[in-house]
């Protein structure tokens, strides 16, 4: 094995010298597990026992050996090595944490680790669950597999080539500079998704080449839809798109010169994020795709509120494992949406035990404490649903305020959109329309032409000035119908935010 299993190999032998009697690796990739214990073990295999409820008991870390008897049962097998664990250095479970809901199997795992503890040996669980009860919790040492490095990912991409080849012939014509690219955009998936969209990627017409590169991002964007945790956004969004701003783009355009390794020998440290506020609709959506593609990054949204699951300790896992894959698909841009939504209760230990206080600490502490280029765009629209600590100077680089756009702004709102639409805007009182839409946001503006075109199409005529008149004299902004919202949150803004125009 190459790279970060290496390393976590050594890890494991360290740890496992020092005889704990619990080691826990929490993981949906158990096969790689086993094969990081049988490095680990340094050809002492012989001395481990591993279970599973349907392989049973068995000697050593591979399934080449027979059950022992009657220990296909949870309770059978932790019996069995209770009174025999001092015969072996470790025994090895699978998937055990979904049987302790069993009084008799928690009671006798708990006196297994006890007993472990007493002969200095050491009761391995690989499980797909994320934390364990409490009865073994306090004896047990976590130890958290890594994703693949740079290097085992190439080793990984070359090994499916080979494997491919072998099975039928199979063609690679590419370029160092596109087997780079697609290297670079494997990283922050583990070695199962690796080599699935590598296999599936070469397996209908037996060529790997520099066309393959979308299929790979393509692939790679369902892995992290099917993860529900980052979405990978692919839309391009140019500077040019979003609407006034001055002061927030001057400010990006100058920070991004920090992100050279000049900056660095200087003693500048690169940018770390940002944080948007502003109405609903001014434009932070649009802004954060921007950055992305002005700065060449991939962009991957979180989304704070998907976060949450039903099972005690899976929601932290969840932020866990979402920072961890963010960090190694690093550069990127992380747009966390409407962060205010995923940790509202954090203010509060009251309402939901403390998980959402528990999960905005391990947030803020990551945002603290991270070294890869990790760029944040947090968009929020409720300040009164943000926890204070959130807020504090040097959580983001700097706070802005995005507020309903001015007249001028508005023009180039207009303009904008009906050129996406293929319209000249120049055909257009773009200056008419912008008084009228005194207090509107850029969305607000869009959905007005939208409501436009669809009329024109309905009715078969041409949209024009007037038409668009219609729609938006028909549209109640929110600048109105939650006017001491909007002006609370300006009020706020005034002294605590830098204008973002």
């Amino acid at each position: 094995m190459a790279g970060s299993t290496s390393a976590d190999a050594s890890r494991l032998m360290e740890l496992m010298s020092a005889r704990p009697p619990c080691v826990f690796i929490p993981t949906h990739e158990e096969a790689w597990a086993l094969s990081l214990v049988r490095e680990a073990a340094c050809g002492d295999a012989e001395e481990y026992l591993t279970w599973s409820i349907i392989d049973g008991l068995r000697d050593g870390l591979v399934r080449d050996q027979p059950a022992i008897p009657e220990t296909e049962h949870p309770a059978g097998a932790l019996f069995y090595l209770f009174k025999r664990i001092e015969t072996v250095r470790a025994a090895i479970m699978l998937d055990l944490i979904a049987h302790l809901d069993d009084a008799r199997t928690a009671r006798l795992a708990r006196q297994l680790v006890q007993r472990c503890a007493e002969m200095k040996r050491t009761l391995v669980l690989i499980d797909h669950r994320d934390e364990l009860p409490p009865v073994l919790a306090s004896e047990a040492v976590r130890f958290e597999l890594s994703l693949p490095t740079d290097d085992e990912i190439e080793t990984l991409v070359t090994g499916v080539l080979r494997t491919q080849h072998q099975k039928a012939p199979l063609r690679v014509d590419i370029p160092r500079s596109a087997f780079d690219a697609i290297l670079r955009n494997l990283r922050g998936l583990t070695r199962r998704e690796i080599l699935r969209i590598i296999e599936e990627t070469v397996s209908t017409d037996r060529i790997f080449s520099a066309d393959d590169l979308e299929t790979v991002l393509t692939r790679k964007r369902q892995a992290l839809r099917s993860g529900g945790l980052l979405e990978f956004i692919t839309a391009p969004t140019s500077m040019n798109e979003v609407a006034g701003l001055a002061r927030l783009k001057n400010w990006l355009n100058v920070r991004q010169k920090a992100m050279h390794r000049d900056a660095e020998a200087m003693g500048l440290a690169a940018p770390r994020g940002i944080l948007l506020l502003g109405v609903q609709g001014s434009g932070k959506s649009y802004c954060a795709k921007a950055v992305a593609t002005a700065w060449q990054r991939p962009l991957l949204r979180l989304d704070p509120g998907a976060l949450y699951d039903r099972y005690i300790g899976e929601s932290e896992r969840r932020l866990r494992d979402a920072l961890a894959q963010a960090e190694r698909m690093a550069p990127i841009v992380l747009w966390i949406d409407e962060i205010e939504k995923g940790f509202a209760s954090a203010a509060s230990r009251n309402i939901d035990g403390g998980l959402s206080q528990r999960m905005f600490g391990s947030l803020l502490t990551w945002m603290q404490e991270h070294r890869a280029p990790v760029f944040i765009v947090a968009t929020a629209n409720d300040i009164e649903a943000l926890p204070p600590e959130l807020l504090r100077k040097g959580r983001f680089d700097e706070i802005f305020f995005v507020d309903l756009p001015t007249p001028a702004v508005r023009e180039q709102v207009f303009a904008i959109h009906l050129r996406k639409r293929k319209l000249d805007a120049s055909r257009f009182d773009v200056a008419a329309l912008a008084v009228a839409t005194d207090g509107f946001s850029g969305a607000e503006i869009e959905q007005a032409i939208v409501s436009a075109l669809h009329d024109a199409f309905a009715s078969k005529s041409a949209i024009t000035t007037e038409r668009l008149m219609t729609a938006v004299q028909s549209t109640i902004p929110l600048s109105i119908t939650m006017d001491r919202k909007v002006a609370a949150l300006r009020t706020w803004a005034a002294t605590r935010c830098v204008p973002a125009d």
